[in-house]
């Protein structure tokens, strides 16, 4: 009995020995680290670094431009947002010819700006037809905030002839016959609304050594926009030259040949250009100008205190309203295919689009150049001669796109260069048109 006891004994102090050697041998869990200490077992996570995107942007907001200022800071607001973001504000002013010539050729040879602002229509067709741009429509409906900020009309009268919108609209604008009404009031002047007071304006005008009417005949964008759309009817204008000549072109060119017969432009329109024709208004020289809403902001503040504003008048035998002007949403910011399609650059392309394209951008560039925004916003700020343009505009018979985006470029070039020959009498014209129209015929082919 006494070895069966001793013998328990042992069992049991072996057995003993052995469970504390197990609970020993458990794991313990460590306690919890304190805030912001790293845990044992936790790896660091290093945040990488925004990737650095370096972005072009090319527009007509530079030289004189009102707008020049207040865009500019909306690109560096944006990479205020997104420093890791470079932007290269490629400008030129808007009355610089080079300027389309450079962005033809940027888009022909590879060199396309990420986003491009440019004018809608003819002027677009080449690089749209060549898939250089990509169409915003999916964009647009895969970001309905963006897409509501516009109101409709703008992105209706942004569409190319394919259905399609491939620039996402800013402002608009009108243009018209801007006059100086202190000089029209010191000369015992109405104002010029219809073609017997615009022709004893410029008889009265001249024959006081006044400018009548400042503008260039190269540069001679404006003068052939409201004399063909006063001739033909918004009809007549919009069906450009490809389906036949309407006769009321010529009425046009024979309305030029009247006014420059009376006297009505500049000595040397035959040199000067839209920047010196604008300066000739600007600085009192001139009584009447043929610009659009952008202009406004470039003149003196006298000049602009003292302007108004009205539709071209009809021209003798014209077939058009003299309440019909040349206005819309005619350019836009275009997306280069490149950019898309560069996965380091897309997302930053489409993001500084919406964001120059945002209500609260368009009513700055609206407030600053005068132009009709894109979005229900109201620009403020503007003078007198501005409202009296969006007036103009409302009450308008009829807003029309410019006739340089019913026909080609070259189209255009031909019509330009025929201004000062029919206006000296070495070209008719029933000449004009018809070379432009034989230049339209051969760019179609």
């Amino acid at each position: 009995m006494k070895r069966s006891s001793l013998l328990l004994m042992s069992v049991m102090l072996l057995l003993s020995m052995f469970l504390a050697a197990c609970g020993n041998s458990k794991t313990e869990t460590p306690a919890p680290a304190a805030e912001g200490e790293k845990k044992p077992t936790e790896e660091v996570k290093k945040e990488e670094p925004a990737k650095e995107v370096s972005l072009r942007v090319f527009s007509t907001f530079g030289g004189t431009d009102a707008a020049r200022e207040t865009f500019q800071a909306l690109l560096d607001d944006f990479t205020a947002k997104h420093p890791n973001v470079k932007i290269d504000n490629d400008t030129m002013s808007a009355n610089d010819d080079g300027f389309r010539t450079k962005v033809n050729t940027d888009m022909n040879s590879g060199n396309e700006p990420d986003l491009l602002f440019y004018f809608i229509g003819a002027d677009a067709e080449g690089f749209v037809k060549a898939g250089k741009v990509v169409p915003l429509n999916q964009i647009l409906d895969d970001n309905p905030d963006w897409k509501n900020g516009f109101i409709p009309d703008a992105l209706e009268l942004a569409k190319q002839k394919d259905g399609n919108i491939y620039a996402a609209p800013l402002t608009g604008f009108y243009e018209g016959l801007f006059y100086n009404k202190k000089i029209f009031e010191e000369n015992g002047l109405e104002a010029p609304t219809d073609w017997d007071k615009m022709k004893k304006a410029v008889t009265t005008l001249s024959a006081k050594g006044i400018i009548p009417l400042s503008v260039p005949f190269d540069q001679s964008h404006y003068l052939i926009e409201h004399t063909i759309l006063s001739a033909a009817g918004p009809e007549g204008q919009n069906k450009g030259l490809l389906d036949g000549i309407d006769p009321n072109w010529e009425k046009a060119y024979a309305a030029m040949k009247e006014l420059y017969d009376l006297g009505a432009f500049p000595k040397d329109a035959a040199t000067i250009d839209l920047g010196m024709a604008g300066n000739y208004y600007s600085e009192g020289l001139a009584a009447m100008i043929l610009e659009g809403s952008w202009a406004v902001g470039g003149w003196s503040e006298e000049t602009r205190d003292n302007t108004s504003v009205v539709p071209f008048p009809t021209v003798p035998g014209g077939v058009g309203s003299g309440n019909d002007i040349v206005g819309g949403f005619g350019s836009g910011f275009y997306v280069s295919k490149a950019s898309y399609d560069n996965a380091d650059k897309k997302e930053m392309t489409i993001e500084l689009l919406k964001h120059l394209t945002s209500p609260d951008s368009i009513q700055k560039i609206a407030s600053a150049n005068g132009g009709t925004p894109a979005a229900a916003v109201e620009a403020t700020g503007l003078p007198q001669v501005s409202l009296d343009g969006f007036d103009m505009a409302a009450k308008a018979n009829s807003i029309n796109a410019p006739v340089d985006s019913k026909v080609s470029q070259e189209t255009f070039s031909s019509l330009r260069a025929s201004v000062q020959p029919v206006v000296t009498g070495s070209k008719t014209p029933t000449q004009a048109i018809e070379e432009a129209k034989k230049t339209e015929d051969d760019n179609k082919k």
